[in-house]
């Protein structure tokens, strides 16, 4: 440890520590604008210079390290002169236009000039100005000429994000910063680049020109887009939300959030948010109070009880709803003794979850995930399913963990790795049965010489036809490398859904095969939730009752249901989620509901007292979270170990569907938010297929094809890509071409 002096304070620091970062120990603020904790140091803005005794000149704190002995004054009259100094030059080509500027109110230029500028500039020639530039529709950077060249941008998307979308070109005072010519900032990371700019240059285009930030609540919640669970601050106003930031978190989302996190709250307030409970009656909708609409459902549950059976009801839930509506909904489910409730809605082998012995997680907590020397992902694309954790394991593979993946296509990861397979998803479950016997493979070797080491399954792999075959060669692998055995959760509560063992009876495959006369939606949008959408959608036709407990109206749930229950989004409600870790985390409703809109658990609460059930008497979320999980013994429902008796292989034959789940079509908020579907990576995706198979079809690069899958065609456009599998068509889940199958099945493609 070094001994070092800061403004009179002593202190004992490791030795590379800068003297930024003394100085934060004890609480002393230096001010900086390029400096960032989680990026590299840049040193270009200056601002932090500070006084060093025998040092000829002011140093740079954030690039000074300590030495033992040191002696640094931060606010004496030469560190204050130096500091003074470069806010003069900083402020000399700045526009004067706060009145109007988005970031007026929370600008650390602004604030610090307060400080260290002075009342009139010295400076009287005319200021530069530097044109906007268009970096996509989620990111504004219409007013550069506010760029005080801090470099911060460029640096996260090259060194967080893993793929540089923004440089500084030119010099000295030509300098700017700017995307690559004629190209957005395609990152689904990108949003965090608004947070690091200290200055208007780069905002929110969603949010600019919305409210000032002196005119906004700020309320904390957790994100329901993906199993992270990141933690968020949500910023309302007149009851609306208008802006959605990351709230620091170290041992989670660390700083950061993902795109679909900031900008999916848009979709909130989408044309087709149902507001009234609607019953259709003559083939006509009807708005209607809540008692009319749930004595429908009552007198139609028991209707259908007495004529055809409890066998006959069926229960479908979205595992991104919280805790205490899925306990809810389990509670409803055994009074009413409905014995079929999925969750597990794009799942189709079910054979897996007779074995499991707890709940599926992540084996360990983020932060030692990240921190694993050797990492093996199967099945999985990271940055559409976990944008945040593929960032995680980025920073981890730069610092020498071996991170090797197994999957169906090449995704860029923009970070090194050990190996990357792309076989075929029905070779999967051989190739790992061959690396857990020979424990000299390349692969297995790292999991084996690493003191920590990771074996994961992504969406594809739990989507897997055969998933069981793939989960048991894997778990023989981790058991003979002593790696951790981890599964990469689809939905926000998938952990939640599993610690409630709410999956009983048919399984939702089950349910489309041989479907029920009256089914229970929540939270569901069955053409795209559900695996095969297509098929869900005619099951569901037959059904003599369909009642949907949904947030948002569309012409599917119009055609298929005869009732509409407008419940709360996650903004409007309390609740809890289980992350990927098992950390049960708890959140308030940031704005009263819109319309008539109930949450979820009050209105599964009300239902059950409408039955006359016993135990519906709940009057908060709290309570109903008080029966639902014991936080202590949390822990020990937590497994991933299982055990079942062997069974045929259900492995799909022919040409099988890849590519997951779009990133901007995991749920219904995020389909509906305008500003992620105007990216790039919400455009309607072309098939890819290998350059052999494309052949071996008749089909040529460029194509139209009819796409054949679930008894519905498509016209698509095929694609050549050598970097698949032969024998796979690369064609992720958009709500354009829903009405197919389900994924990792069979698919059929012919010339159009």
């Amino acid at each position: 440890m070094l001994q070092i002096e800061i403004d009179g304070k002593q202190l004992s620091v490791e030795q590379g520590v800068t003297v930024i970062e003394a100085a934060h120990q004890i609480g002393t603020y230096i001010p900086h604008f390029c400096y960032h904790k989680k990026l590299s140091i840049a040193a270009n803005c200056r601002m932090c210079l500070v006084e060093v005794e025998k040092a000829p000149k002011p140093l740079p704190a954030c690039a000074t390290p300590v030495t033992d002995g040191m002696v640094v004054h931060t606010h004496s009259p030469k560190a204050k002169q130096a500091q003074q100094g470069v806010m003069e030059f900083l402020l000399i080509n700045h526009p004067l236009d706060c009145p109007i500027c988005d970031q007026g109110g929370e600008c650390q230029l602004q604030d610090l000039a307060v400080g260290y500028g002075n009342s009139a500039s010295r400076y009287k020639e005319d200021k530069r100005s530097v044109a906007g530039k268009d970096m996509g529709p989620l990111v504004s950077a219409a007013e550069m000429s506010r760029c005080i060249h801090c470099t911060r941008c460029v640096r996260f998307t090259e060194e967080i994000a893993g793929m540089q979308e923004i440089a500084m070109a030119n010099r000295g005072e030509f300098s700017e910063i700017m995307p690559f010519i004629g190209k957005a900032v395609e990152t689904e990371l990108s949003g965090n680049v608004i947070d690091l700019c200290p200055v208007g240059a780069l905002t929110s285009k969603p949010f600019r020109y919305d409210a000032r930030s002196w005119e906004l609540s700020r309320r904390k919640t957790i994100s329901p887009h993906d199993a992270l669970g990141s933690n968020l601050i949500v910023q309302t106003k007149d009851h609306t939300v208008r802006r959605v930031l990351p709230l620091e978190n170290e041992s989670i989302n660390e700083c950061w959030i993902s795109d679909r996190d900031r900008f999916a709250y848009e979709g909130l307030y989408h044309d087709g948010r149902l507001k009234k409970p609607k019953i259709k009656h003559g083939g006509e909708w009807r708005d209607v109070d809540w008692p009319t609409a749930l004595e429908y459902v009552r007198h139609t549950l028991e209707c259908i009880g007495k004529e055809d059976g409890q066998e006959q009801i069926g229960m479908w839930a979205n595992p991104m709803n919280t805790v205490e509506e899925l306990y809810l909904a389990k509670k409803l489910a055994e009074g009413l003794g409905i014995k079929h409730v999925a969750t597990r809605l794009q799942q189709q082998d079910k054979r897996l979850s007779d074995g499991l012995k707890g709940a599926q997680w992540l084996g360990q907590s983020i932060e030692d995930f990240g921190n694993n020397d050797a990492i093996l992902v199967i099945g999985a694309n990271l940055r559409k399913e976990q944008p945040l954790l593929t960032a995680r394991l980025r920073g981890a593979a730069k610092g020498g963990a071996a991170l090797s993946v197994l999957g169906s296509s090449k995704e860029a990861l923009h970070m090194p790795l050990f190996a990357q397979e792309v076989l075929h998803p029905n070779d999967w479950a051989g190739f790992l049965a061959g690396l857990a016997q020979d424990a000299q493979s390349a692969i297995a070797n790292t999991l084996q010489q690493a003191d920590k080491a990771a074996v994961v399954l992504g969406a594809e792999a739990q989507n897997h036809p055969d998933y069981t075959a793939i989960y048991a060669a894997a778990q023989a692998l981790a058991a003979a490398t002593g790696a951790t055995l981890g599964i990469l959760p689809q939905a926000a509560n998938s952990v939640g859904a599993d610690v409630l063992a709410l999956d009983s009876g048919a399984s939702i495959q089950e349910m489309l095969a041989a479907p029920k006369k009256a089914v229970l939606l929540l939270n569901v949008e069955p053409e795209i939730d559900v695996a095969d959408g297509g098929k869900a959608v005619a099951a569901l036709k037959q059904a003599q009752s369909v009642m949907a407990f949904t947030p948002f109206v569309s012409d599917t749930l119009l055609e298929v249901c005869d009732v509409l229950l407008p419940i709360a989004p996650f903004t409007e409600t309390s609740g809890s989620f289980i992350n990927m870790e098992g950390r049960l985390q708890s959140f308030y409703g940031v704005v009263k509901g819109l319309g008539d809109s109930r949450p979820l658990w009050k209105v599964l609460r009300v239902l059950g007292n409408v039955f006359a059930l016993q135990g519906f008497e709940y009057g908060s979320s709290e309570q109903v979270l008080k029966d639902a999980v014991d936080a202590d013994t949390l822990p020990e429902k937590l497994n991933n170990q299982a055990a079942w008796q062997s069974a045929g292989v259900q492995t799909a034959s022919g040409l099988v569907r890849v590519g997951g789940v779009g990133i901007y079509h995991s749920d219904a908020i995020a389909r509906r938010s305008a500003p992620l579907q105007a990216t790039g990576h919400a455009a309607v995706p072309a098939a890819r297929v290998h350059p052999n198979t494309l052949a071996a079809l008749g089909l040529a690069d460029g194509d139209m094809a009819q796409a054949v899958q679930g008894g519905a065609k498509l016209a698509v456009t095929v694609v050549a890509d050598a970097h698949l599998p032969e024998n796979v068509v690369y064609l992720p889940l958009h709500t354009e071409n829903a009405a197919l199958g389900a994924l990792m099945n069979t698919i059929e493609l012919a010339r159009g």
